[in-house]
Parts: C-alpha cells; structure tokens; sequence
C-alpha cells in the first residue's frame, strides 16, 4: 500500500464523509441487536462482546438511531462496526482521531481510513474529524462516546482541553459516555495513570470539573478477577497482552480489565 502524508489522511477523510442532505431516503430504523450480530463485523471485534457488553452498554447510555454519535479516538473499530451501520439510515456517526503528527496518531489514521475505504457500504457515511474543539460544530452532538482514552489524556497531559472540547460540541443536555480501566482506591491517583487504570472518583471529579453532570454509572464492565497490578500495567491483559507468551494463559483467564461506566450530561457552563 502507498504510504500517504496526513494531508492525504484528510483528504480521505473527507471523501467518506456525506452531509445528511445528500444521504440515501430514510430508511426503517435499524436494530441495535441486528447491528451487533452483523456478519460484517471483524471476528476479533466480536470476540471482545463478553467484555464489552455492546447492547447494554449502548441501551444504558440512552443511544437512540436518529442521533448525532461522536466516538473519540475508535481504535480498532470495535464501536464504529456497531455505531456506523446503525446510525446510517437516521442518524450521525462521527470519528475523532487523534489530533498532532506522530508515528503512533499517523498508524491511527492510515488503519481507520483504511478500514472504512474497505466496507464503502456501511462506511461511506461515517464523518471523520481532528479531536479538538472544531471536530464539530458546537452544541450539534447528542452523544460523545469515550471508551478508554482518560487515562491516555493524564499521560498526554491533554485531559482539560479535550474534556472542554467535548463541552462544545455537545448540546445542551447532550450524553457524555466514558469507560476507563479502574483503578483500587487503597492508593492515592497517579496524575499520569502510568499502570492506565484511574479511580472512579478521580475520574467524576474531573468531568464534573469541566461542567458535566453524573446520571448514572454502570458496573457492566466489572472483572473481580483483575488485580489491578502486573508488570506492564494494564496492557499486560487481554487484549494487548503486552508480556507476550510469558504467562498467557494466565492473563487470558483473568480477561479483559475491570472498568467503569460513568453517563454524564452537559448541564453547566464550561469553567474558564
């Protein structure tokens, strides 16, 4: 494949995207479970439901198919497989990928733009965007889902700017959904989340922070088998299995980390 330079990163991106007036006639609303057992999703992205709860996640955090859907940072593309095809006929779904040029953010972008130039019929709606705060227009986004990137943001130093981000583009009254690897609180925060895993208190203090509200919480992604302290952090789990061989079987038996599901909502003012 011919290696392309961020600008043609945008450029790609721009070209599977569709505004809504240009969008196929409206269809009969899609089924989230229809969605989710789709045969067009990656077996890997499949195998991880166990741990991720994909319908009831998605049901607790009020997701409905006429919906404008921004996801922070889709990664594999767990989520866009689900959110992309649901979303098409009614709604919105929208990518934002790591802003900054860097090895790590460039492979983020070649895989995702690849992913969706691969399967144009479920993707050729998807909008792809720069996190940041113009990754949408303000207040036009019913729901930003942030799966696993808080503690990315403590190491980047990154968590107020892209919080206050999120402040804008959704609109008043607007779901904020986050997941993140959980923290034991026998100990104090690490500010940077070296191990990745951050209380959940720590965690609410900093959103509420930024002008959100707490709705409810979750404990769909419990794993009581997760001690919470290996050699590599957090990646030493499933799916990363950062260690290799060296004790596999081991970590696969305990399984994907245990998280929490925070449900927030943009009820204040961003603080200046």
């Amino acid at each position: 494949m011919k290696t392309l330079s961020r600008r043609h990163f945008a450029n790609l991106a721009a070209g599977v995207s569709i505004s809504l007036s240009h969008a196929a006639p409206a269809l009969a609303l899609p089924s989230l479970a229809a969605a989710i057992a789709s045969p067009l999703r990656t077996p890997k992205n499949v195998a991880r439901n166990r741990y991720r709860h994909p319908l009831q996640i998605l049901e607790f955090f009020g997701l409905r198919p006429t919906q404008t859907v921004l996801e922070i940072d889709p990664g594999a593309g767990y989520w866009t497989e689900i959110l992309a095809p649901y979303l098409r006929p009614a709604g919105r779904y929208i990518a934002a990928l790591p802003a900054g040029s860097s090895p790590e953010s460039d492979r983020a972008w070649r895989f995702f733009l690849a992913k969706l130039a691969a399967n144009p019929s479920a993707y050729n709606a998807v909008t792809v965007t720069t996190l940041g705060p113009t990754m949408a227009p303000p207040a036009s986004v019913d729901l930003v889902l942030c799966m696993r990137n808080l503690h990315d943001w403590m190491a980047e130093g990154s968590t107020a700017e892209n919080l206050a981000a999120i402040h804008t583009v959704l609109k008043p009254g607007g779901i904020f959904a986050i997941e993140d690897h959980r923290a034991a609180t026998t100990a104090p925060q690490d500010p940077r989340a070296k191990s990745g895993y951050v209380r959940q208190d720590f965690a609410q203090n900093l959103i509420e922070q930024a002008g959100f509200r707490l709705l409810a919480t979750s404990n769909l992604g419990a794993n009581p088998r997760d001690t919470k302290s290996y050699p590599k952090g957090v990646w030493t789990l499933p799916p990363t299995l950062a260690l290799g061989q060296t004790d596999r079987a081991k970590y696969l038996a305990i399984g994907e980390s245990d998280r929490w599901t925070l449900k927030f909502i943009k009820s204040s003012p961003a603080l200046k």
